[in-house]
């Protein structure tokens, strides 16, 4: 990531339009891309313990939740400093802004309510149903460019940017990658961890 945040800073050529506020794309692409990646494995995980009833499907689910909150939040972030020397404005209730303040809304809401819930299957069973239905707001916030008239460049492609931006999106997003599996690993380990105590205490009642 270090390596990544010096090519962006200081190797590659800032934009012609946009200057050195450009820059923040380094990192507001990848981010964006590794929250909705995140958001994926949260309905992947969510399904199959609908399906199989694995608490390790949940344990899963629940912590690539966390992570890709702090990644789409990462994204908000640097998307409003962005904003604000292209727009003039922090925020707009732009339809990309406003549907990824909502995606951000909704896993907020799914943290809590495994927060809430005291029984575990309970827990799992909510926040699945929570899970599922979150990540279908992330084909929305990727297409809002497509579907409604917005302040928003829309999706970029390969052939539309140079290979330089691409090469140092690319980087960053393997290195955002690279972070996402550590912090998610750790976090399933946590959450092992803490179910086994909360089994240990029901026992011990």
């Amino acid at each position: 990531m270090l390596i990544g945040s010096y090519v962006g800073l200081f190797v590659v050529r800032a934009d012609g339009d946009q200057g050195e506020v450009q820059r923040l794309m380094y990192v507001h692409v990848p981010a964006a891309w590794t929250a909705f990646l995140a958001f994926f494995f949260v309905f992947i995980g969510s399904v199959l313990y609908l399906v199989q009833r694995d608490p390790r499907a949940d344990r899963f689910a629940a912590a690539s939740a966390e992570v890709g909150i702090v990644f789409i939040a990462l994204t908000l972030a640097t998307g409003m400093l962005w904003g604000k020397p292209t727009w003039g404005v922090w925020w707009t209730w732009d339809p990309r802004l406003t549907s990824t303040a909502l995606l951000l809304a909704v896993f907020v809401g799914y943290l809590a309510i495994r927060g809430f819930a005291d029984d575990p299957d309970s827990r799992a069973r909510w926040s699945a149903i929570v899970g599922i239905l979150g990540f279908l707001q992330v084909p929305i916030v990727y297409l809002s460019v497509v579907w409604w008239r917005t302040l928003h460049q829309p999706p970029s492609s390969p052939r539309s940017v140079s290979s330089e931006i691409l090469w140092t999106w690319m980087l960053n997003f393997v290195a955002f990658l690279l972070m996402f599996a550590y912090l998610v690993a750790q976090r399933v380990r946590l959450a092992h961890a803490e179910s086994e105590l909360e089994a240990l205490e029901a026992y011990d009642v």
